[in-house]
């Protein structure tokens, strides 16, 4: 099954005998902002217009638990994430389909999640709604009530011990912007650079410049060219576990299954004993 869906595709689904359950999880990251300009709500950019039938996520009430130790975006309270998505429609037997605002990041991010607690038919809208070519809707939606009932998964998910290991004996990519990796700058977590072994592969890496994933071949070179061969266990980290989902999505894209470290820099960064390399070199 691939992971994303086309505009064109989605509107044939909707159409059919079939329609997949909407997620609209649009949301920015949280920086400071100039004087005067309100943060990004994404409630409020939903209820101004969606795709027909879509339902909104809130990436950081839903999506992941309070931040803390674990890092900025933990994994949620699986009841927590699991009556959102019943609320939202979603049951184990219909596809769901998810956009954002156009970054594909808090799209991968429920793509993630769902597929992660056991959903079979997850994909991501590529290109977001800025792709969709269809009208918009300001109705509140009113899906029913799903019935998946999310259970945590045996593999896919890596902790800070495990993507040590890893950036050792297989291949961890890094998905933040290669400056960040560099610890040239810093601008959310206690220190810069990335853990010894990552190797940079930053997200906008992924895709064209109409925000879509490139083809899967471009995206398999792309991967290959930094470690990702055939047999080589592979792992993402980011800031928070989400740009990092975004990265998982391309390599599913690219048929490379990978594993997400959830807690990704904020976690790793927040604890002085785990050691920090600098520079363009992974060690």
């Amino acid at each position: 099954m691939n992971a994303i869906i086309t505009a064109s595709e989605l509107a044939s689904d909707l159409a059919g005998p079939r329609p997949p359950v909407l997620l609209d999880v649009r949301w920015q990251l949280s920086v400071a902002k100039a004087a005067g300009e309100p943060p990004f709500d994404g409630r409020a950019a939903h209820a101004a217009g969606h795709i027909p039938g879509a339902v909104y996520v809130d990436l950081d009430r839903e999506l992941a638990s309070a931040a803390g130790a674990h890092g900025r975006h933990p994994l949620p309270d699986l009841e927590v994430f699991g009556a959102a998505m019943r609320r939202a429609g979603v049951s184990s037997g219909r596809p769901v389909v998810v956009y954002d605002g156009g970054q594909g990041w808090a799209a991968a991010r429920a793509w993630w999640l769902l597929r992660w607690t056991g959903h079979p038919d997850v994909r991501v809208l590529d290109g977001g709604l800025p792709a969709w070519e269809g009208p918009l809707s300001v109705q509140a939606p009113d899906p029913g009530r799903g019935d998946f009932r999310p259970v945590a998964g045996a593999e896919g998910l890596l902790d800070a011990d495990a993507a040590a290991a890893l950036a050792r004996s297989g291949v961890l990519f890094d998905a933040r912007a290669a400056e960040r990796y560099r610890g040239d700058v810093e601008p959310i977590d206690r220190v810069g650079g990335h853990i010894p072994g990552a190797v940079s592969a930053p997200t906008n890496g992924n895709v064209g410049a109409d925000g879509r994933f490139l083809p899967a071949e471009e995206l398999r070179s792309r991967f290959g060219a930094l470690g990702a061969h055939d047999g080589a266990k592979v792992g993402v980290y980011c800031g928070s576990g989400v740009s990092g989902a975004h990265e998982v999505l391309a390599l599913a894209v690219a048929g490379i299954p990978a594993a997400l470290y959830v807690g990704s820099w904020s976690e790793w960064s927040s604890d002085p004993s785990r050691p920090v390399a600098v520079g363009p070199d992974p060690q």
